[in-house]
């Protein structure tokens, strides 16, 4: 069973937003998606400035099974991405929701997140999937 945690909002191409104090937003994959990758080796994450639109692809995870893109759950400007992914990924294997986020958002308009997926939601999401 998956790690689902409470307080993340969810995509069903298995991604996480969790807001930040600061109004910005952080995402990464969720740990049902970096174990059906497996170990991860190389993590491409995009630049600070970058604008991105919400479902647009924007970061890169490879495993030694496959190299899977990483969409947007939400559209804003990336602020900052995780530079520890460089030369280490498998950060994102060991702590998928705390050291292996991906990169931070500054939202380009509130509410973004009313229409992506709660942990119940994504949790059903993932049980209907297995079937």
């Amino acid at each position: 069973m998956s790690n689902v945690p409470s307080d993340l909002k969810y995509t069903t191409s298995h991604e996480w937003v969790r807001p930040l104090p600061d109004g910005r937003v952080e995402i990464g994959i969720t740990d049902h998606a970096q174990s059906a990758l497996g170990d991860l080796v190389f993590i491409d994450v995009p630049a600070a400035k970058r604008t991105l639109a919400s479902g647009e692809a924007c970061a890169v995870v490879e495993s030694v099974k496959a190299a899977s893109d990483v969409y947007s759950p939400v559209s804003g400007e990336v602020s900052e991405s995780n530079p520890r992914l460089a030369d280490t990924p498998e950060l994102l294997n060991q702590d998928p929701y705390g050291a292996g986020w991906l990169t931070r958002l500054t939202l380009s308009s509130p509410g973004q997140l009313a229409g992506l997926l709660d942990a119940a939601g994504y949790a059903k999401f993932l049980d209907e999937e297995s079937t």
